[in-house]
This record gives C-alpha cells, structure tokens and sequence, in this order.
C-alpha cells in the first residue's frame, strides 16, 4: 500500500515515515452516501484517514434534529480526538461515496513513538481542526445568517484548494441545504432564502452539486472571512520553523 501526494496538505513526510503509515493502516474500506460507519458511543471505534469524498461529524439530538460539528475532506483525519476516549462522542457519516483507510489506537501511538514527524503532522492536522472548530462556534454564536453561509462556503472552498480539488471560483459540493442548515444552526428554509439573496446579489450560485463564486471579492468582504486558521504556511518550532525539505510526498491519501 502506498500513499499518494497532495499539495499543501498538512505537511511533508519522509518516504520512510509514508512506509511506516502504509504499514499500520487497513487497506481500503468504501461507505456509500448516506451510510453512518461509527456512531455516538461506540466503543472499540478507530480513526480514519478519508482518501475521497465528503462525510461530517455530527451530534443526534433526542428530538430527532443534528448538530453537524465538521466536514472531512479527502486528506483529512476523522475521529482523532475520540480515538483515546471509551466510546465515540459523536457519529460519522459518509455525505457521498468515500473511501476511507482506518487504524487502531495501538498502532497510531507506536506510530508515534517511532516517526515524530509523523506525530509532527497528526498534531498539525488537530490544530488546524481545532482552529476551524472555533470558527464555527462564532459562526452559530455571533455571525449573521447570510455571514455565516458565506463563511462557511469560503472556508470550504479554501480547504479544497489547498487539496488541489477546487479552482479559485468554482468547486464540487454534494452538501444540501439540510447538511448547511445542521451545521450553521439555521432552518432549511432559512439557508434557501440566503442562498436566493447571494446569488440575487451577484456574489455566488449553488447548483447542481456545485458552487460557483462569481464575485469573490464581494463575497469574502460579505463574510468578513480571514483565512490564515487553514493555511499557516508552516509550523512554528521554537524561533523557526518546522522544516519542510523532507521531500515532495506529503501526507495525504491511500490508494
């Protein structure tokens, strides 16, 4: 098993550390859309690495509704942060047709111990989720409704292109105004009409699985959007920086 490159996706690898994850991963495992492969509170869970399509974490509600915390993208760790709790705190469902690759606790920690590059970049990846993390609860706390939706397509735009899997104008999106509306605590109607008023508005359309920016500069001036929590350019080791000259292969995906 071998690892693919992805530019700008976390941080370079040595070839050796790539061998060593090819090693501790399981090979490919596929979820059509739709399908919830862990769910809150399932114990012996295990993290995974999504290698394509979008899925989201999210919370269920006793009333039947969701709270989507977050969208992984292909390149992207889902689960890291519970993979050390009893049980999963929250669930993980495939929003299209992914392919995932997993690995255990045990195997992530020896990982660890061996390659701190390695751990270099997983630790990376938590921040950025982290960073991202906080940007949603200000989204859901103190933006407004049409902020917010601007925000959070801007940001996902911004996270596709730095995977190479976007233009600067237009990217593939299979979220719905259901997906939208869980994850920015507004009502499908509600997302509906702010999505009327952008494209009224000249600034972006969503259509057809996709989104097209039309006037980005209006758009990111709407949302008041700052990007620098996505893409550091580095990492900050002591008064200089992380050094990135290990190579072109960087941490990305299984094939």
């Amino acid at each position: 098993m071998q690892f693919k490159t992805r530019p700008n996706c976390v941080l370079p690898l040595r070839l050796r550390d790539i061998a060593c994850l090819s090693e501790v991963v399981s090979g490919p495992q596929y979820f059509k859309r739709g399908t919830e492969f862990v769910h809150e509170g399932q114990a012996s869970h295990k993290a995974y690495l999504l290698q394509s399509g979008w899925a989201c974490c999210y919370k269920n509600l006793r009333e039947g509704g969701r709270q989507i915390i977050s969208f992984p993208l292909p390149g992207d760790f889902i689960g890291l942060g519970s993979l050390l709790l009893r049980s999963s705190d929250h669930s993980f469902a495939a929003l299209s047709d992914i392919v995932v690759s997993s690995f255990s606790t045990a195997n992530i920690i020896t990982v660890f111990q061996k390659h701190p590059s390695i751990a270099t970049a997983v630790l990376r990846s938590a921040s950025r989720d982290q960073a991202m993390l906080v940007e949603h609860l200000v989204d859901i706390g103190r933006r407004g409704a049409i902020e917010r939706v601007a925000h959070c397509l801007l940001e996902l735009r911004h996270r596709l292109q730095l995977a190479g899997l976007a233009s600067s104008t237009q990217f593939g999106c299979p979220l719905t105004q259901y997906d939208l509306a869980d994850a920015l605590g507004l009502s499908p109607i509600h997302v509906n009409r702010v999505l009327r008023q952008l494209r009224e508005r000249g600034l972006l359309t969503m259509k057809a699985h996709t989104v097209i920016i039309h006037d980005l500069a209006a758009l990111i001036d709407v949302a008041r959007y700052e990007g620098s929590y996505i893409d550091q350019g580095g990492i900050a080791h002591g008064e200089g920086s992380f050094d990135a000259s290990y190579g072109d292969e960087t941490l990305r995906q299984l094939p």
